[in-house]
């Protein structure tokens, strides 16, 4: 109970609540524009957390996250184009609804949906995460290491449209993990003569030209000078329809409700995501709807079924992380680095060891719900003025912030260059249809995958067919080789 308390008391700090607010916001923001989305925020962001406490620095990015899943839905419904992709599902009734003259009542309904649903999923994550740890403790090596096979297999298996392509990636991504100092015998590895490489490819240089710069040089490539065409303002929304009322929130229940269910559920399994959760919780909304014609027309539970579902995600992504290290999105990759970065390894014993910082960690989501609700309510007219901005200043502006971030978090030149070098990669592992999300789970969990494979070798003494006296593991093992020949054969892969 101490612990409880500690880390509550730390999450309502003064520090720590300006922090979530800057957070939000930042994420509201970068949501709006499309393009850009919480994900590529992350990681321009996590070098600049380096000199933050650990609480603030993991209480920014979940503030960014979460304002990002909400702004994703502004230029969905003012623009019909995401933020994010997964508020592609919200464009489908709430540009309609805009263009019936209701652009305030369809942005509204997104944001109280999208609370509802985040909020349904963090309860879950802070009701069973910690129970589900204690059973994980009970794992050994040997288990964890045939737990991160299936995940792999499942990730791969997925994410992108070949199961072919998924393996290779990841492949990659643990090799590119081995660049450094062997953990065993000291000696090192794949270094090329670049002495800056013994501890390893720096993860935020790899993290942010993987999914920033590739990204940001590409629509730079195709950006345009104008602004684009948008509903930019919220002026001419009569007052009498632009409030969302309670009996209208109230009749969404359902609807949402089924969408948080569908969302933590698929959220708390590695590599599903988002998008799929919302289009998934739209589908079931309208086929559960008398009135299944008016989907796609302006309908107000269209909105509130892929807000509620894709929102949910978020909570529920962090259950695999903080229980057994496994990260089950980009965005839970992207905090397993920053913890990294401040000397924490995520996983069971995180709760035996960080009890006081996870359940600040646990307070600060609650509170970055509130916030978001709070700054989402009063910042909408200025959104739309953002997602009119000319894309050649906002990925310009982002660019220069990836280049300093990655040099402060480095020390140097030498971490910018790996930053532009693996923004070649991502972005021909993008052309050529390899998943970049399997590249970079794979690459954070390197370390720790080779470590587990190490011990299991040596409590096996090299020999798999003892592996018969760990069930356990053996059942995993064999669900990594359904799910493989499963999933590859449904993306005939």
């Amino acid at each position: 109970m101490d612990v409880l308390l500690a880390g509550l008391s730390d999450a309502f700090s003064l520090v720590n609540l300006l922090f979530v607010i800057a957070g939000v916001i930042v994420g509201q923001f970068v949501g709006a524009v499309p393009g850009i989305g919480p994900v590529m925020a992350m990681a321009i962001a996590i070098p600049f957390t380096f000199f933050m406490p650990t609480l603030p620095a993991i209480a920014f990015l979940v503030g960014v996250n979460k304002g990002g899943l909400f702004g994703g839905a502004i230029p969905a419904i003012l623009m019909n184009t995401p933020g994010t992709p997964d508020a592609a599902a919200t464009a489908l009734d709430g540009h309609p609804l805009a263009k019936q003259g209701k652009p305030v009542k369809a942005t509204k309904m997104a944001l109280y949906s999208s609370i509802t649903g985040d909020t349904f999923s963090d309860i879950v994550l802070i009701t069973i995460s910690a129970p589900l740890a204690v059973l994980a403790l009970k794992m050994g090596p040997v288990e964890i290491f045939a737990l991160m096979i299936f995940a792999f297999s499942v990730i791969a298996g997925l994410v992108g449209d070949s199961m072919v392509k998924g393996v290779i990636a990841a492949v990659f991504g643990l090799l590119c993990a081995t660049v450094g100092i062997d953990p065993e015998h000291g000696t090192p590895r794949l270094y090329f003569g670049f002495f800056e490489l013994f501890d390893g490819l720096p993860l935020a240089a790899v993290a942010i030209g993987m999914l920033a710069v590739s990204e940001i040089l590409r629509r730079l490539a195709s950006a345009g000078s104008t602004p684009r065409s948008a509903i930019t303002s919220l002026d001419g929304d009569d007052p009498t329809v632009s409030r969302v009322s309670w009996a209208e929130y109230w009749s969404c229940r359902y609807v949402m409700a089924r969408g948080a269910v569908i969302g933590t559920v698929l959220g708390a399994i590695p590599g599903i995501g988002s998008t799929a959760a919302a289009f998934m919780s739209y589908a079931s909304a309208k086929q559960a709807s008398d009135e299944p014609e008016s989907f796609g027309k302006g309908n107000i539970k269209g909105i509130a079924a892929a807000e509620s579902a894709n929102s949910a995600v978020m909570g529920a992504n962090l259950i695999p992380l903080l229980v057994i290290g496994i990260p089950g999105s980009i965005a839970a990759a992207l905090l397993i680095s920053a913890f990294k970065i401040h000397g924490i390894q995520p996983g069971p014993l995180l709760f035996e060891q960080q009890g006081r910082l996870i359940y600040g960690l646990f307070g600060a989501m609650i509170l970055a719900n509130a916030t978001n609700l709070i700054v989402g309510q009063f910042s909408l007219r200025l959104w739309t003025r953002v997602i009119s901005a000319p894309e050649s200043v906002i990925f310009s502006s982002a660019l220069l912030l990836c280049i300093v971030g990655v040099y402060m978090s480095t020390g140097g030149l030498f971490g910018v260059a790996v930053m532009l070098v693996f923004a070649v990669v991502g972005y021909v592992m993008n052309v050529f249809g390899f998943p970049v999300v399997v590249f970079i789970i794979a690459f954070f969990l390197g370390g720790s995958f080779e470590t587990y494979l190490t011990q299991t070798m040596v409590i096996l003494d090299g020999d798999l067919t003892r592996m018969i006296d760990y069930p356990i593991a053996v059942a995993l093992v064999v669900l990594a080789l359904i799910s493989v020949w499963w999933l590859g054969f449904r993306k005939k892969g």
